[in-house]
């Protein structure tokens, strides 16, 4: 029996090779179907794992609240206004950190002071943050030299800052930033010489993870938040051509870190209910969890791989009745071959099972080769896109199941679709087979 099914699989395969452009068009429905579900679910694995990363850099279990302009404040408003006062307060971390059920496992407050950030007449395109010493470990900043800031620099307003990535490369593009020196804000508006004690490591966070915070984390230079309400307080004054506007806001953001994953969505819902509370009908403040942009990713790419997967399943459809179509003029072509093997003893099943192996061969090769379009699409998508705009990233990622599934399921293409067809020719009487001309 093996030796038959050897003589077998080498007759298809001559068979096929003799009609070379014939079986390839045959296979181009299976190739373009196995290729693009390569490509279709690697390019939504790929956004998947991107947003995984943004969710591990943010942190799982964090909680975010920070303090937006209400959207009732108008120009007009603002005009008859001295002074627009909005967003958390000192009051509102109060009520948080004493939260009841104790699902908060810390938290930190922060505030942009708005203060410009120079050295040496350079100015930064730079955030000057002041913050608490757990900033650091709660949204995962890690330290590329020297050391943060700590609760002793804390306590007594230091004057020493943390700057990012950026930052250093901006202030310091052929210098050491390590206990150099920086000034934040301007002479009129209060000024904090700073002593730059840390540099961070770049964040790579981009997309929906920078959306969500509303900044660039590479742009910030963190510095005691004591510091920062001693030289600034909470007024932020803005002079610009023809404009003026003063501000006052307590706390810029704050961050809860829940003790575990699954109370990082019900802590989320106590917290807004607390600001809520104080706030009252004034909507000046955001919550937001970075789990939220894990679990958009997944609805996200649930939704696609299933349109994608469905019309790449077409495609595969598509082949096998392309693959039904040739095989059926096929058997009408050799039909006197097939008399003349049945008159020779081959039995039904050894027809059969001709056919079959031709069909399997067809839709395997054809899967094959949809692998190798496909993985290699997949792979050079993110190098296409960076080419033609150096802004985009789009990541792709390919799937062991995507890969063996689509081969798997164009061997069944290939056998299901080849199945009629095999069993026309197995039917056919041999005296007539003979006759056929």
């Amino acid at each position: 029996m093996l030796n038959f099914l050897i003589e077998t699989f080498f007759l298809g395969l001559k068979n096929l090779r003799l009609h070379k452009l014939r079986s390839l068009l045959t296979a181009l429905g299976i190739i373009i179907g196995v290729a693009a579900v390569i490509i279709m679910v690697a390019i939504g694995q790929g956004s998947k794992e991107a947003a995984l990363l943004q969710m591990q850099q943010l942190g799982a279990k964090n909680i975010l609240i920070r303090s937006v302009k209400p959207p009732e404040t108008s120009e007009a408003t603002q005009r008859t206004q001295s002074v627009l006062e909005y967003g958390l307060t000192r009051i509102d971390i109060s009520r948080l950190r004493n939260l009841p059920r104790g699902m908060i496992v810390r938290s930190v407050a922060m505030r942009d002071t708005e203060q410009k950030v120079t050295r040496a007449g350079i100015r930064a395109t730079a955030e000057a943050i002041g913050t608490e010493p757990g900033i650091f470990s709660i949204i995962n900043l890690p330290l590329y030299r020297g050391r943060y800031f700590n609760v002793i620099d804390y306590d007594n307003a230091a004057e020493v800052c943390v700057i990012g990535s950026a930052v250093a490369q901006q202030l310091f593009p052929y210098q050491d930033p390590l206990n150099a020196e920086i000034q934040v804000g301007t002479s009129s508006m209060g000024t904090a010489i700073l002593t730059v004690v840390g540099v961070l490591e770049p964040t790579g966070l981009r997309g929906e993870g920078q959306t969500m915070i509303g900044r660039d984390l590479d742009q910030g230079v963190y510095f005691p938040l004591t510091l920062a309400q001693r030289t600034f307080g909470d007024s932020i004054i803005r002079r610009q051509a023809g404009s003026f506007e003063r501000k006052t806001i307590q706390i810029s953001e704050v961050w809860l870190q829940s003790d575990e994953i699954v109370h990082v969505e019900p802590l989320a819902a106590i917290a807004e209910n607390v600001i809520k509370g104080a706030h009252g009908a004034t909507v000046d403040y955001t919550v937001k969890a970075p789990i939220q942009i894990l679990r958009a990713a997944e609805r996200q790419n649930r939704v696609f791989n299933f349109i994608m997967v469905g019309i790449a399943s077409f495609a595969l459809v598509v082949g096998g009745i392309g693959i039904m179509n040739i095989m059926l003029a096929t058997v009408t072509e050799r039909t006197r071959e097939i008399g003349i093997r049945r008159a020779l003893g081959a039995k039904r099943r050894h027809i059969t099972l001709q056919f079959l192996i031709e069909t399997t061969v067809i839709s395997l090769t054809g899967g094959l080769i949809g692998i190798l379009i496909g993985v290699g699409f997949a792979k050079a998508l993110p190098l296409i896109v960076q080419l033609f705009s150096k802004d985009q990233n789009y990541p792709t990622s390919i799937t062991t199941w995507s890969v063996l599934g689509s081969f798997i399921i164009s061997g069944i293409i290939g056998i299901s679709f080849g199945l009629y067809p095999a069993i026309n020719a197995a039917r056919m009487n041999p005296i007539e087979a003979l006759r056929h001309e």
